[in-house]
C-alpha cells in the first residue's frame, strides 16, 4: 500500500493524489504540513531533508519526494497505455508536456497569482502585479489552448500524466476571483477533467484554510 504524507489542500499533494486515484491504487494519507505541522520532526526530515510535502513510500521502499518525480515513479510502476507509454518516443512526448505544464503553468500560477491573492491580506496585495502575472500566465495557456483546440487532451486523444500536471491547478484558476481571458478549448478541457471521479475527489477541494486571516 502507498503511504503519503501531505495535507489534502496542497496543490502538489493534490496532483499526486489525483495520479494515485487514476491508477486505482490503495493508499493511506497523513495530514502533514502548514497548519498540521509535522515537517520538522526527525522522522520526516529523515524522509525528506527539504521538509516539504508530499512524501511517498510504496510498501517498504524508500521515501520519495518532489511531486513530479513521485508521479513519474507511480506512472512507471503502475501506469499503462497512453497514460505513460512504454515506447520511449511516445513517453517523451507525455513527459515533455508534463514538464512544460509544471514549470510554465503550475509554478507561476501558484507563486505569482494564487498565493499573492489568497494568502495575503487584501491590504498587502498588489493588484497590478497579480493582473500582470495573470496576463503572462494566459499567454502561456494560449499554447495549451492551441493544442486543446485540436485534441481532447494535452498530448492527444487520451488522458495522460501530462494532463495531471496541467489540470491540477485549473480548479483554482477557474475558482478564484480574477478576470480571465477567453480560452474556450481550455475551458472545455477543464469541464472534461471535472467529470473524472479522481479529479473531483482529490482536486476539487476547498482552500479556505489557506486564506489570510
Amino acid at each position: 500500500m502507498l503511504e503519503i504524507w501531505g495535507r489534502a489542500d496542497s496543490s502538489n499533494v493534490q496532483a499526486v493524489m489525483w495520479c494515485v486515484g487514476e491508477l486505482g491504487l490503495p493508499f493511506l494519507r497523513h495530514d502533514v504540513g502548514q497548519r498540521y505541522g509535522g515537517t520538522d520532526t526527525p522522522d520526516f526530515i529523515a524522509m525528506n531533508p527539504n521538509r516539504k510535502i508530499p512524501v511517498l513510500r510504496d510498501g517498504g521502499g524508500p521515501a520519495l519526494w518532489e511531486s513530479a518525480a513521485i508521479m513519474r515513479y507511480l506512472a512507471g510502476s503502475y501506469g499503462h497505455g497512453a497514460f505513460w507509454p512504454e515506447d520511449l518516443v511516445a513517453r517523451s512526448e507525455v513527459d515533455r508536456w508534463a514538464e512544460w505544464a509544471k514549470i510554465n503553468v503550475a509554478i507561476p500560477f501558484m507563486d505569482e497569482v494564487f498565493f499573492p491573492l489568497i494568502r495575503r491580506p487584501a491590504a498587502e496585495r498588489d493588484p497590478a502585479a497579480i493582473a500582470r502575472a495573470v496576463t503572462d500566465l494566459e499567454q502561456t495557456l494560449g499554447i495549451a489552448e492551441s493544442r486543446l483546440a485540436e485534441h481532447p487532451y494535452l498530448v492527444g486523444s487520451d488522458f495522460s500524466l501530462a494532463d495531471i500536471l496541467l489540470g491540477h491547478v485549473l480548479y483554482r484558476y477557474y475558482d478564484i476571483d480574477i478576470a480571465r481571458a477567453e480560452l474556450p478549448a481550455l475551458a472545455a478541457y477543464y469541464q472534461r477533467l471535472t467529470e473524472r471521479p479522481p479529479f473531483r475527489e482529490h482536486v476539487m477541494i476547498g482552500y479556505d484554510a489557506l486564506r489570510a486571516g
